[in-house]
């Protein structure tokens, strides 16, 4: 019998990952419209007086920034695995379909970074990605110690360097923030579209690529060692080293993203409160929902999350295109507080599970996971579900 390459079937599913990807989607809006509907996430400045904003704020630092960026960087090298041993089961050629799925989800980026948001991660998870097929044949011992030797070297020089210049951190740029106002509050299409490469620019320019690489890459290889050593695939056959490997990224955990707030959380310890507190809270993540779905009750509450999770990308872009039209086109940019900005991520993402769990009961994937599929794959897939088949 001829193989050809496919998707990977329902039945295959791990429902733990698409709640964990789904939860994923959820923290990173979290982030996300802070940096949308604001210049201060990238410029600095307007510190919030409320108590309320600023309560919020730290919690959002402590359990949302660089946490679920992380996650999904775990989990993008845990489904990067899942295919290619999918591929090699069926005895077909491994670098053309990740090539072009690779491929595919730079061009995603491209648009969505320049068309809609400078703040696109796919762009550059495309780019970076391409580094896992120099890794696809490794060991699990060299994919950790390259991880280990990557984030190690990259996280310790930088940090080294802002402690030197630590008198200087923290200082705004107001001409920069008050201009991106004005653009962005213009209405002009033109105007915002230039002000997004411009931001695009500032935050990605010069040395950040090289810092990404350092960052995101050794992230990657860890989730394709969780995917490799099958962990999570059989959570109650390895659930003794889960259970250590939890605790000790529970203590990481709070000791690197909380335990900074005793110190005055100084700024030149953000990367190391980033990067390592930040890998840390997503294994914390990740191994909790994955316990939490082998209880049969519990696991229901999780379900909204596992309808998001599955269609991540489409969800993802939709993000991004309401805060398009609700910053830019109606015109709440730098006009609503962090407290406000949160009821907007809870309405929006609850409408999201509602419209995601009617699609995937209609239709086998979101539109642009199908899209995404038919060009990896060389294949138009299957988009409609057979009635009898409706399985949610």
């Amino acid at each position: 019998m001829n193989q050809y390459a496919v998707p990977t079937k329902e039945s295959r599913r791990l429902p733990w990952i698409d709640g964990a990807r789904g939860f994923a989607i959820f923290g990173i809006f979290v982030v996300n419209i802070g940096a949308f509907s604001a210049p201060y996430f990238l410029y600095g400045g307007a510190s919030n007086t409320s108590p309320v904003d600023q309560f919020i704020e730290v919690l959002i630092d402590i359990f949302f920034q660089a946490s679920f960026y992380t996650l999904f960087s775990l989990l993008f090298g845990f489904g990067f695995q899942m295919m290619k041993d999918s591929l090699v089961e069926k005895n077909l050629s491994v670098f053309p379909v990740l090539g072009r799925r690779l491929m595919m989800l730079i061009i995603f980026g491209l648009i969505h970074a320049f068309l809609i948001w400078h703040g696109d991660i796919l762009l550059t998870y495309g780019i970076i990605g391409l580094f896992l097929l120099a890794f696809l044949h490794v060991k699990g011992k060299t994919l950790l110690a390259w991880a280990l030797v990557l984030m190690g070297v990259s996280v310790g020089l930088i940090s080294i360097s802002l402690y030197d210049f630590r008198h200087y951190l923290g200082q705004a740029n107001f001409f920069a923030a008050e201009q991106a106002i004005n653009h962005y509050q213009s209405g002009n299409l033109l105007k915002i579209w230039e002000q997004n490469y411009r931001d695009w620019v500032y935050a990605n320019g010069g040395e950040s690529y090289f810092l990404l690489i350092g960052t995101l890459l050794p992230l990657f290889l860890v989730g394709m060692l969780i995917a490799k050593k099958r962990w999570l695939h059989e959570p109650e056959k390895h659930q003794p080293f889960l259970r250590r490997l939890w605790l000790v990224s529970l203590v990481m955990f709070a000791g690197l993203k909380a335990g900074p707030y005793m110190f005055g959380n100084p700024a030149w310890f953000s990367m190391i409160q980033d990067n390592i507190g930040g890998a840390f809270s997503a294994l914390f993540y990740i191994l909790s929902i994955t316990f939490l779905f082998q209880m049969p009750r519990i696991s229901k509450l999780f379900k909204p999350f596992q309808y998001v999770g599955r269609m991540a990308l489409t969800n993802y872009i939709a993000q991004s295109l309401i805060c398009f039209v609700l910053f830019y086109i109606v015109g709440l940019y730098s006009s609503i507080t962090p407290a406000s900005s949160m009821l907007i991520v809870v309405i929006i993402y609850s409408i999201q599970v509602v419209w995601s769990k009617w699609l995937l009961a209609r239709f086998r994937f979101g539109p642009l996971e199908w899209l995404w599929r038919s060009v990896t794959y060389k294949k138009v897939q299957k988009l409609r579900r057979k009635e009898e088949a409706k399985i949610l």
